[in-house]
């Protein structure tokens, strides 16, 4: 199989649990996420995030369609002020102990994976944004964090 880079947008960012998210999608389907799948995903959302801290209360997530039955919700948040949190949930995706192959019916497998190579993009975009609005100013700028997104396009560039 050669490998393809897959289409990211980036959707508008929301609040979960308190918590400002920004948010990444990936998939080869042209058309995007389905809804339902999207649904799906934003309901697990807040058993993936970690109890407040007293860091800006930011993450970033990736929710990527596979192209089989699968569906990955990958949610980085931003904890110890400058240390990144993970968890992630997976969906039709029987290998990582999905019950079935519904892209809808999200589990959070106990796993040490951090994402494939179509989710890792965003991560470096993310830990410099951080750097510039959080860490840098004398006063962190969360919204100009939130306002810092990696550009639309494709998940990277072989070029």
């Amino acid at each position: 199989m050669a490998f393809a880079e897959k289409l990211l947008t980036v959707p508008p960012p929301i609040e979960v649990a308190g918590r400002r998210i920004k948010r990444y999608h990936v998939t080869a389907d042209p058309a995007g996420i389905a809804p339902d799948v999207e649904e799906a995903a934003y309901a697990i959302l807040p058993k993936l995030l970690p109890e407040p801290d007293g860091t800006p209360p930011a993450t970033f997530v990736v929710l990527h369609r596979g192209g089989d039955d699968g569906a990955y919700l990958n949610a980085y948040s931003w904890v110890w002020d400058n240390v990144l949190h993970f968890r992630g949930a997976s969906a039709g995706q029987p290998v990582l102990g999905c019950p079935d192959r519904d892209p809808t019916h999200f589990i959070t497998p106990d796993l040490p994976w951090i994402g494939c190579v179509w989710e890792l993009p965003p991560i470096l975009h993310e830990r410099d944004a951080w750097v510039r609005h959080v860490l840098m100013p004398d006063t962190p700028d969360l919204d100009g964090y939130l306002a810092d997104s990696l550009p639309e396009g494709t998940t990277g560039d072989l070029s």
